[in-house]
């Protein structure tokens, strides 16, 4: 009975982290592109911060200055 409650509140927690992952990446891109880089690069960021989410996104936050 208690797998029943924890599934919905599972699936729940992990639909708010690829939402927020899609949000995160989508700004990364953006933030590239508005920051003067190239297309390719803001897709290179895009795919890192989507397919490695936190890592991608703290190495992106650390090189995005230079």
């Amino acid at each position: 009975m208690e797998a029943l409650l924890i599934l919905p509140i599972l699936f729940f927690f992990l639909l708010i982290l690829f939402i927020l992952n899609i949000f995160t990446s989508i700004w990364a891109y953006r933030d590239s592109i508005r920051k003067g880089n190239s297309k390719e690069y803001a897709i290179v960021v895009l795919i890192g911060t989507l397919f490695f989410p936190i890592v991608g996104l703290i190495v992106y936050l650390i090189i995005r200055n230079d």
